[in-house]
């Protein structure tokens, strides 16, 4: 995230003079992919280089980033951290010094620098704070051409709850739909490449027509013995138990959007009993 935004920044001429991390080696190598004139430096320097300063570190970090700061000479400017669960609370010892403080999370899934320059441009970003540092994240997203979403920090555990949804989660259920397909004896590579056509196209029904018009499935037709054939399968077969967990548990959620769809109440009640392990 931090390599990704400072090279972004750096394109768009923001002045971004150096780059910290825990390494000096691992500053250096940021800085080289950020831009040539950014200076590799360790956390408790930048204050002496910097007057705003982005922390973009695991979440658990944030806080001794923030401390480390405050021991380094901080004490004025603006810090923005990117942090998605927490809100102004991570920075406080930043904030107790009087010094603007917001947090910038960008709404996008980033499994390298590289690609992070390609997505983060126009994604949403959730910003939180108000004076210098929440004017300077309003001002990187116009940048960015992204889209803000005003959150209050009481609130970000729930948004970033979300966020790992449609994310993290998502790529845990592909995994386990290609574990179902190597039980049923298709491999890895062959079950990836057969399931993406369809994964593509269901997140595409359900952005485009909204989750309720786009399902489909034995859940929606209420189809009891397909239902119950799976977790037949499911259970007669060596896998992590929380395979069989996750399909329960996504079964009831879907059972919810059949519903709403119009399922039978006796067709419903019936599947529920199915999912939550009625029948064993």
């Amino acid at each position: 995230m931090a390599q990704a935004l400072g090279r972004l920044l750096y394109q768009k001429g923001e002045p971004v003079v150096a780059v910290a991390s825990r390494s000096y080696h691992r500053a250096k190598a940021a800085s080289a992919f950020i831009g040539p004139a950014v200076e590799p430096l360790v956390y408790v320097q930048l204050p002496s280089r910097a007057r705003r300063v982005l922390i973009a570190v695991p979440d658990d970090a944030v806080t001794a980033v923030a401390q480390t700061l405050v021991e380094g000479g901080m004490k004025d400017g603006a810090v923005i951290h990117t942090c998605g669960a927490r809100g102004l609370e991570a920075v406080a010892p930043l904030a107790d010094q009087g010094i603007s403080c917001a947090a910038l999370h960008p709404l996008q899934t980033i499994a390298s620098p590289e690609q992070g320059v390609t997505t983060l441009p126009g994604c949403a970003f959730a910003l939180t704070g108000t004076g210098e540092a929440a004017a300077w994240g309003a001002h990187i997203i116009a940048l960015l051409g992204g889209q803000t979403l005003s959150i209050q920090s009481r609130n970000k555990p729930m948004y970033h709850a979300a966020a790992v949804m449609a994310s993290n989660y998502i790529v845990a259920l592909i995994e386990a739909a290609t574990m179902l397909m190597r039980a049923g004896g298709i491999e890895r590579e062959q079950a990836l490449r057969a399931l993406a056509p369809m994964i593509r196209a269901s997140a595409d029904n359900a952005l485009c027509l909204g989750p309720l018009n786009a399902l489909t499935g034995p859940i929606q037709r209420g189809d009891i013995q397909t239902v119950a054939a799976h977790l037949e399968a499911l259970r007669a077969v060596p896998l992590p138990g929380a395979v069989l967990q996750l399909y329960r548990a996504a079964g009831l959620q879907t059972l919810e959007l059949a519903k709403e769809r119009g399922l039978s109440a006796a067709l419903a009640t019936e599947l529920e009993n199915l999912l939550k392990g009625g029948n064993n």
